[in-house]
């Protein structure tokens, strides 16, 4: 870690039925495209980083929680997808030449043993100020201190019975 790059977390949530995990670890690389929200996109252009690591969150399921870990494996692109009259995220608005959405590249890095699911976090002491267990936040592409993204990682290894680690 250099102070000119430092390494940053992430939470990056996807609906199971549209982008899973599993799906990930099969493809073992895919775009992160159809993000729709100008901070998320921000985020993306400004600050994420080849080689950031990002939480796995499976959102509208039950339950949602963090399944696993992936990378930023290539800078943000254009969102070519918002071209694409026969997207779900197409808008035409967004233009080849003025694009208005980007995406990422990421890369399946492992499938936490157990999902670590939303309510497990809000009431894990060690995570609260965590973004995604403030109410009303929604961001489909949010950043994680170090410490969050390492006890997220922690929780996932812990049987819930027993508090060992899990085998």
């Amino acid at each position: 870690m250099t102070e000119k790059n430092p390494e940053k977390y992430w939470l990056l949530k996807s609906e199971p039925i549209t982008y899973s995990i599993d799906q990930l670890e099969r493809d073992r690389l895919s775009r992160w495209e159809g993000v729709r929200n100008y901070q998320a996109r921000n985020f993306m252009t400004e600050q994420m980083q080849v080689d950031d690591l990002a939480i796995f969150y499976h959102s509208n399921t039950k339950p949602p929680g963090a399944a696993g870990i992936c990378r930023i494996s290539q800078p943000a692109i254009p969102d070519f997808t918002a071209w694409d009259l026969a997207s779900d995220y197409f808008d035409p608005a967004s233009m080849p030449d003025k694009p208005r959405w980007y995406m990422v590249e990421v890369e399946f890095v492992r499938k936490f043993p157990r999902l670590v699911s939303l309510s497990e976090m809000r009431e894990d002491p060690e995570l609260e100020g965590m973004l995604l267990l403030q109410k009303g936040q929604r961001l489909s592409i949010q950043p994680l201190t170090f410490e969050y993204f390492q006890q997220i990682c922690n929780l996932s290894e812990m049987n819930l019975k027993t508090n060992k680690l899990v085998k």
